[in-house]
């Protein structure tokens, strides 16, 4: 760790002994980390590594506890190489970019960010890259709504919501709009959702990123999530192929009569995308083309009383939402040359694999990609 830093172990874990010398940091066995032969200098070094010190404070401490600066300097590298240790610096500095009730709001994230990025430093540079973040969702019914509140609460720093119309009952849902909001504009009620979700001292920044010109830089990612569901078959082609030209990375999301689907996440120029999911249909069902072109705009096909469940679509948004987190984090999200499926009828969650289809072509020409935030951040700390 750096001379400056200042040692934290990771209050997310759990600690509890195995035996009398025999420390366990977290809950299930074959994700936790034991330190053994836990003598009582340990374990009182062990308790003073609370981030309140510098990692030279806490030698000179080790050697007043009669472990010798070299035997903490041992078991400190021992501690960061087991991904328990964090820098309780960086955190600070990470939250410092957010007013006050909003660093406590995101204290469970980051301490979630802190076991899926281990590092020391780590997960408070990707909550940095989050918050630089740019996401845009289109669609703001029951799915979209709770996706964009999910995005903003967990620290994506812009999160702008597109749609038309006015908000109806069958939009409304325990993550998204409540009952009171029926009848406003979707585009009004789906910042206001953002802004609740974020916390209300920073309302008035998402407001001003909402209400941004046109002409700045586009979003790293664009959800698709129109109302009636159908994008969750690749939805518009229109839209889509603009996406692709605009080398913007996209996420279909929606709930079709029982089924919620996640995916496929489309890297342009990298990844299999919408026309190599209807094509890999079309492999399965010929006439899929032809039913797809009943659904769009507002063909025959379309369902007269679209079904949407409470839960379903609850929980469509929230695996949604991690998607984009994972992809904005630097991560490879399942949904990636894959969708995931989640059906009402058993609860089960199934990925479905979707490689490049050799009929579609886009990856014969490589389209350059917005790099997540997170990548700067990081080479940056």
């Amino acid at each position: 760790m750096r001379p400056e830093s200042r040692p934290l172990l990771k209050p997310a874990l759990s600690r509890a002994w195995r035996d009398k010398e025999t420390l366990q940091f977290g809950t299930v066995r074959r994700h936790a980390r034991l330190v053994e032969e836990v003598d009582q200098a340990v374990s009182a070094f062990l308790e003073l590594i609370d981030g309140s010190r510098e990692h030279t404070a806490l030698l000179d401490a080790g050697e007043r506890l009669g472990l010798g600066t070299a035997l903490a300097e041992q078991l400190l590298a021992s501690l960061e190489q087991s991904g328990l240790l964090d820098d309780a610096e960086a955190t600070t500095q990470a939250l410092a970019g957010y007013p006050r009730p909003r660093q406590d709001l995101l204290g469970p994230d980051l301490a979630s960010l802190s076991l899926v990025h281990p590092a020391p430093g780590e997960a408070p540079a990707v909550l940095r890259g989050r918050s630089r973040a740019r996401v845009e969702v289109r669609g703001a019914g029951r799915v979209g709504a709770a996706v964009a509140a999910a995005l903003a609460a967990g620290g994506v720093g812009s999160v702008t919501v597109l749609d038309k119309g006015r908000v109806t009952a069958r939009d409304c849902s325990p993550a998204g709009y409540p009952p009171t909001e029926v009848g406003r504009l979707r585009t009004t009620a789906a910042r206001d959702v953002v802004h609740r979700a974020a916390g209300a001292a920073v309302a008035e920044r998402h407001r001003r990123a909402s209400r941004a010109p046109a002409s700045e830089a586009p979003p790293m990612l664009v959800v698709l999530a129109p109302r009636d569901g159908s994008g969750a078959f690749t939805g518009a082609a229109a839209e889509s192929h603009r996406l692709m030209r605009a080398g913007i990375p996209h996420l279909y999301v929606g709930v079709l009569e029982h089924l919620g689907i996640v995916g496929p996440l489309v890297v342009p120029g990298a990844s299999a995308c919408g026309s190599c999911a209807t094509l890999t249909r079309r492999d399965e069902d010929e006439a899929w083309p032809r039913l797809l072109a009943q659904l769009a705009d507002e063909g025959p096909g379309r369902p007269r009383a679209p079904a949407c469940d409470s839960a379903l679509a609850t929980a469509v948004a929230g695996l949604a939402a991690l998607h984009v987190q994972l992809y904005l984090d630097g991560g490879h999200p399942p949904s990636v040359d894959g969708w995931c499926e989640i059906s009402a009828a058993d609860g089960m969650a199934r990925r479905l694999r979707l490689p490049n289809h050799p009929d579609c072509g886009c990856l014969w020409q490589s389209v350059p990609q917005p790099r997540p935030a997170v990548r700067e951040s990081m080479r940056m700390a």
